[in-house]
This record gives structure tokens, C-alpha cells and sequence, in this order.
């Protein structure tokens, strides 16, 4: 996407990209009645980030007739916390932002399906599917093997498998499939195999890449926690998500996952749109760890939802101007 070097925000700290229209779908291209999902992870407070991603989501399922499911993605135990997870279910609340399914009411009454920590048993069965297939091995490789693997032949790891080339040790997990999230080990892969996945990005356009391109998937840390790209692959497929919406710095993660997906029994992969993602003028995009501004320390300044979804459709290169935009409103957004 274009953009003017110069534009900022009314902080002066964001980078405002010029509307080219390259933020806006095809209508044409838009699936009927799709079911989308909004997945915040509870490692911090919403920011103007997770708002655009937000105003895709709510706004698509507007434009489309379609159903939004809410997830907390808290597969990382250790970052995750239960006072986040209350705050985003209250911010929604104070965005006008509510799901389709489940309702907000399921987070606060106790365990549900929709919370990625009390989905530990769709997890591991859909582990034992893939262990029955032979496609999982352990892997004893680190950031450390990556990098030393880069070192030493000038450029990133690429290729099926990993740089200690586990698999053909023939390593295997100890915990065997009884293992839980909560039992350290060895980190389990999935071999994805060869070859390449095509699929056509709503934003991006036509795109191809292998899935084992960086390597076979991490579906198990050494920890004990089930990854971020295996669970929402599981994930989708348990919701009926067929459209998935997020940012555009997960577009090189499609591949892997619609290859896991296919080996999971998923012959059709859901449709994926990746929307820009609000950054600083230096480049970097906003982040919970650096504790950027929270949507709930706006909205608590007087800031009304509307004004900080313009603020959102602006950041995102979808208006000129960051006009208020109620929550109620964005599907006539997306579909201008």
C-alpha cells in the first residue's frame, strides 16, 4: 500500500498510509453469510490494533450477512491472564461489539470450548490423529539451532523439516499421547510434506507458497503449550470459521496452516483476508509488550466508540478522515 511518509495521526505517533483502495475487498469477491472470528489472546489490554482488526471483523459479517465467534486465545499459559481476559469481554461490551457465539456470558459462567486453556482435549486428539498418520516427531532444535543453522550457511532456514533433522533420528515423545498441555517435553512437529498451497488472499490477491517453507510446524512448545497455529487451525475447523480475518504480519502462516488443516480432514480451507496493521512511524507495529495505548484508557478519556473506530478506519487506509463511524455502521464501510 501507498503512502504519504509524513502523515500521522492526531498522536503524531502512528503512521497513516494514503487510501488507495488496496485496503478495501472486492465486494464481488466477498463469500455469503461467512462465519469470521475475532481470537484477542489475553496477554494485555485491547489497542488501536486489535480495533482494526475489530472494525474487519464486525464489519465483514455486516457487509455479508455473516456470524462472528469470539475466542480467548490463551494457549501461551505463561503470558496469559485472567484479568485481561475480563477486561476485553468488558471492552466489547463498551465498544458495542458483540459476538454471535458464543455469548459473553459463556467466559464469565466458567469453562468453555470457545477459551483456548479448557480446549485441551480437541487438541490432543487432534494430535493423536496426526501421530496415527505418522507425521508427529519431536524436536529437540532451538531459536539457538535456527540461528546457529543461519550463521553458519548465510541465510534463514528453509526447507521440510528442522535444522537437526529430528525426524530422521527417529525421536519420539515420551509422554506418547497421553501427554497434556501441561506436561513438558520435547517439542512436537508436524511434518507438512512437500509441494505448494495456493489460495487467493481477499486483500492480498493470488498467493502461493510451501507450507514447510520455514520449517515443519511447531505444534507443542517445549513447555507444554499447544502453539498459536495449531489451535486456531482446530480451532476453525471445530467453529465453522470460514473466513478468517487478521493482520497481514500472519499472511506468511497461511500455507502451513491450510496444509495442516488439509491433514486434519479440512479439504476446503476457509477464505483468509489480512487487513494492515497499525504501526508507529518508525515502522513497528503496535504491541501489548510496549504497553501502547489500551482502547480502555481512550474510551475511559471520553473517547466514544464511533470516534475511535474512525480513528480505526483512518489508521487502516479506509477513510481520508477519521470520521466517527458507529459500531453498528461498519459494514456500510467495508462495502463502499
Amino acid at each position: 500500500m501507498s503512502a504519504d511518509p509524513t502523515a500521522t495521526d492526531a498522536g503524531g505517533e502512528l503512521f497513516v498510509p494514503a487510501v488507495t483502495g488496496s485496503a478495501r475487498p472486492d465486494a464481488r469477491a466477498l463469500p455469503v453469510t461467512p462465519v469470521t472470528r475475532f481470537a484477542p489472546a489475553p496477554t494485555g489490554f485491547l489497542h488501536l490494533g486489535h480495533l482494526v482488526n475489530a472494525l474487519y471483523v464486525w464489519g465483514l459479517a455486516q457487509a455479508t450477512g455473516g456470524r462472528v465467534v469470539l475466542r480467548v486465545e490463551d494457549h501461551d499459559r505463561q503470558r496469559s491472564r485472567p484479568e485481561y481476559e475480563a477486561a476485553l469481554l468488558e471492552d466489547l461490551e463498551r465498544l458495542g461489539l458483540a459476538p454471535d457465539e458464543p455469548p459473553l456470558a459463556a467466559f464469565r459462567a466458567g469453562a468453555t470450548p470457545y477459551r483456548q486453556s479448557d480446549n485441551g482435549a480437541a487438541y490432543a486428539a487432534a494430535l493423536g490423529r496426526l501421530r496415527e498418520a505418522g507425521l508427529v516427531y519431536a524436536c529437540s532444535c532451538t531459536r539457538t539451532t535456527f540461528a546457529a543453522w543461519e550463521a553458519d550457511h548465510g541465510r534463514p532456514w528453509r526447507g521440510i523439516g528442522c535444522p537437526g533433522g529430528c525426524r530422521a533420528t527417529g525421536q519420539d515423545d515420551p509422554a506418547g499421547p497421553t501427554a497434556t498441555p501441561a506436561t513438558p517435553g520435547p517439542a512436537l512437529r508436524v511434518a507438512l510434506g512437500a509441494g505448494t498451497e495456493r489460495w487467493v488472499d481477499l486483500l492480498a490477491g493470488p498467493m502461493a507458497d510451501e507450507p514447510s517453507a520455514s520449517g515443519d510446524l511447531l505444534v507443542r512448545d517445549r513447555a507444554g503449550n499447544w502453539t498459536y497455529a495449531f489451535c486456531v487451525v482446530v480451532d476453525d475447523a471445530a467453529n465453522h470459521v470460514d473466513l478468517v480475518v487478521r493482520g497481514r504480519d500472519l499472511l506468511a502462516a497461511t500455507p502451513a496452516q491450510i496444509r495442516l488443516a488439509r491433514l486434519l480432514g479440512r479439504s476446503v480451507p476457509p477464505q483468509f483476508l489480512h487487513h494492515p496493521l497499525v504501526r508507529r512511524v518508525s515502522g513497528q507495529k503496535l504491541s501489548k509488550a510496549e504497553r501502547d495505548t489500551a482502547v480502555r484508557e481512550m474510551l475511559d478519556a471520553g473517547s466514544t466508540p464511533a470516534e475511535l473506530f474512525g480513528r480505526a478506519a483512518r489508521l487502516a487506509g479506509l477513510r481520508e478522515r477519521a470520521t466517527p463511524i458507529e459500531p453498528a455502521a461498519l459494514g456500510a464501510l467495508l462495502r463502499a
